[in-house]
């Protein structure tokens, strides 16, 4: 497996890590079963890099991850969230908790759940606009102190919140979607500050929630339950749109003789070695195929041809509904 630094002077990572969230809800039905058999391949072929967070499920997807790398922990570089809080009463409404109390219980009972006494990296989900996030970022340091958390991360920042983050403690790795039809961390700052400051860009999303991989040919090839029915990105016009330009991405993918996943996956991996993505799957067959794209070399003119096809404002619709892009960036 290919290696990466997560950040200056960080620890090294796989240089393709496996996004976990997908196993448990938000793109169709779940398999524990399969989910569990994928993260033990994972792990069997080095991917080391493994993602959740405490609203996946929510609780759940931490629960089969914890359950999943039982006696192999010293195999994993477990990166989980905290910071999203969803009703009980009402799943789909979201809110955004950054408070130093809420911090300290949301680690404990992710450490519970994931059956380890340490996080590896640990991201606040989402900046919370009534929190300083010095109050935040000071207590993950507090976390630090206390061994339970090695690293400290950020996801969907902005430039200045990083940059106000940085002073409070040292924060090695940015989340933030990243692909060929997200390029929102290159327009808005983010992307720049965290080279200013020597911190990874993890890549979510990076095969665009599956759009990418040419599956997808139609609204109603996803599951009732599935999120992305009611993501703006693939309803009506804009999905006939979109699926214009995947169809041009399976043509160079056919060209260069990979899948149209690898072809998006080695964009991304091409963008600078500080950025590591993390594409979800939860079949081994799949994630064979994503660590094939770490063999995918593409030449500049290559990645010119890509970048012609999509440029950052190809694509048509919002990345999230209105409620979701508001806690974006902040």
């Amino acid at each position: 497996m290919q290696t990466r630094t997560l950040g200056k002077n960080g620890p090294l990572v796989s240089a393709i890590g496996l996004g976990c969230m997908g196993m448990s809800e938000f793109y169709g039905s779940r398999d524990d079963a399969e989910s569990i058999a994928t993260l033990h391949h994972a792990l069997d072929r080095g991917m080391n890099l493994l993602d959740t967070a405490d609203v996946y499920g929510p609780h759940t997807n931490e629960e089969l991850v914890g359950k999943a790398i039982k006696g192999r922990r010293e195999q994993v570089f477990l990166a989980t969230k905290f910071g999203i809080v969803r009703d009980p009463a009402n799943p789909a409404m979201r809110g955004v908790n950054g408070r130093p109390e809420y911090v300290r219980a949301s680690c404990e009972a992710s450490l519970k759940r994931l059956g380890v006494d340490h996080i590896d990296l640990y991201y606040q989900h989402r900046v919370d606009p009534n929190v300083p996030i010095e109050e935040t970022v000071g207590a993950m340091a507090e976390l630090v102190t206390a061994g339970k958390v090695r690293y400290l991360g950020l996801s969907e920042a902005s430039a200045q919140s990083i940059e106000r983050a940085s002073k409070v403690h040292k924060i090695t790795a940015l989340q933030s979607e990243l692909s060929l039809w997200t390029r929102d961390p290159e327009e808005n700052g983010s992307l720049a500050m965290c080279r200013k400051l020597g911190i990874a860009l993890v890549a979510y999303s990076p095969l665009g929630r599956g759009f990418l991989t040419g599956a997808i040919t139609k609204p109603e090839d996803f599951d009732e339950d599935d999120f992305r029915r009611t993501n703006p990105r693939f309803q009506g016009e804009n999905f006939a749109r979109n699926l214009q330009l995947v169809k041009q991405v399976e043509a160079l993918a056919a060209e260069k003789g990979c899948t149209p996943a690898q072809l998006a996956l080695a964009w991304v991996v091409a963008q600078g070695q500080d950025i590591v993505p993390i594409p979800g799957t939860r079949r081994s067959a799949r994630l064979d195929e994503n660590i094939g794209a770490l063999d995918v070399r593409l030449s500049e003119e290559e990645l010119a041809s890509i970048d012609r096809i999509f440029p950052p404002d190809a694509i048509a619709g919002a990345r999230y509904a209105p409620a979701g892009m508001a806690a974006i960036g902040r």
